[in-house]
């Protein structure tokens, strides 16, 4: 499970898992080859920066952010994620190379709408022993967001007007179960039950009804509510600290959510992405201090940049 979310200029993520994945925060520079498996050689345009695992010197993004402000997740989807055998007249690259060929050579959501439609998402998994995750991906930049959904019927994209997304069911049903949902707001309520003029007895009232479960439709309109509702600001720091308030709003806490084979899932790591300032922000479960690592002085590296997490809590004692 996963939530994932455009606002203001910020990209934020919950990675959601029942385990760690061996992942570090990876900057790319320019020009670093990606062999792919249809038998080309991609280097990218623009550097890019993200959590991922990296194999054979090749970044396996869970999400990233390119140095013009083009973020991509990809988002758990089993059950309706398929992938196909190679098809003629058509860009032929595998799930997990999605992310690094479409941040590499893109600058915006626009310039992805005018080629997407001739993708085609091949089932080849990178390594033998490991088999290709069923995902679906948004897109976004500071004015739009597209999802990317390769079902049995091909490659599905929808333009998301919410700027959100989270797991099954396929996106088009979160676009209309937020109609359930209208009746909420941040006002204080008055009184259309009666003509006593009622008066509520504690703040919040409104928001009666909001969804506080874990379902992947339930954080999708959690989350839709905190970010049409977020106070954000001119200040970087005080945005960054938004951003993660609204993650932490839909993050799941360990033993509260179980797996089919009684793991636990739980959020492995929260992110947020600042498009202007090419800052990659994020903690993990067991450490919430926020950290931040910048695009700057690494775009034209030679190498990948690696940077292992810090998974151990910084307490300040006073």
């Amino acid at each position: 499970m996963c939530t994932a979310f455009q606002l203001n200029g910020y990209f934020g993520r919950n990675l959601d898992l029942e385990t760690t994945f061996g992942e570090q925060v990876v900057l790319t520079p320019r020009h670093y080859s990606f062999p792919l498996k249809n038998g080309t050689l991609f280097k990218n345009q623009y550097a890019m920066i993200g959590m991922a695992t990296v194999m054979e010197n090749y970044p396996l993004y869970a999400e990233a952010m390119n140095e013009k402000g083009l973020c991509m997740a990809g988002l758990y989807f089993p059950g309706n994620a398929r992938y196909f055998p190679e098809q003629a007249n058509k860009t032929n690259i595998t799930p997990y190379e999605l992310i690094p060929y479409i941040l590499g050579q893109y600058q915006s959501v626009q310039e992805v709408k005018k080629v997407i439609d001739h993708f085609h998402l091949l089932d080849i998994p990178f390594h033998e022993k490991l088999p290709l995750a069923p995902l679906h991906w948004i897109i976004a930049d500071q004015k739009e967001s597209l999802i990317l959904e390769s079902t049995e019927s091909g490659l599905q994209v929808y333009q998301d007007a919410f700027h959100i997304l989270t797991n099954n069911p396929p996106y088009p049903f979160h676009q209309w179960n937020v109609h359930n949902y209208m009746h909420l707001t941040s006002s204080y309520p008055q009184d259309h039950l009666t003509d006593q003029s009622l008066k509520p007895y504690g703040n919040g009232f409104g928001t009666i009804g909001i969804p506080g479960d874990f379902s992947p439709a339930s954080r999708f309109v959690k989350t839709l509510w905190l970010k049409e509702n977020a106070v954000m600001s001119e200040k970087e720091e005080e945005n960054i600290s938004q951003i993660f308030h609204i993650l932490d709003a839909v993050a799941m806490v360990k033993g509260s959510v179980k797996t089919a084979q009684n793991q636990d899932d739980y959020t492995v790591y929260s992110c947020c992405m600042s498009m202007n300032e090419g800052a990659y922000y994020y903690k993990t479960y067991e450490n919430n201090q926020i950290h931040c690592i910048q695009m700057k002085n690494k775009v034209s590296a030679s190498q990948l940049s690696i940077y292992p997490l810090n998974r151990q809590q910084n307490i300040q004692y006073q």
